[in-house]
């Protein structure tokens, strides 16, 4: 489902108008990106959290210059579905 599908589903369900539930979902991700940026976890109860999880150091292979890489520390965003979402889903 794409995000313009998204938009067409709820704006059908609820009767606002496309424009604004677009502006939402819109806002609704920047204030999702800007949070893990700030190294914030946004926790949604009963959907699940988007968490920043942190890779540590490892040692890589750069095989068309058959060299090895340090790969440093790094910081990755990850989503966590609650237990809610995972019965559902199956």
């Amino acid at each position: 489902m794409t995000k313009a599908e998204i938009v067409n589903e709820i704006a059908k369900t609820t009767g606002i108008e496309k424009a604004n539930v677009l502006l939402t979902i819109e806002k609704f991700m920047e204030v999702v990106k800007d949070s893990l940026a700030n190294n914030e976890n946004v926790y949604l109860r009963g959907f699940g959290s988007f968490i920043v999880k942190t890779r540590s150091e490892k040692t890589a292979r750069n095989i068309s210059k058959n060299t090895t890489i340090i790969i440093p520390a790094h910081k990755i965003p990850a989503f966590k579905p609650a237990k809610v979402f995972m019965e559902e889903v199956k």
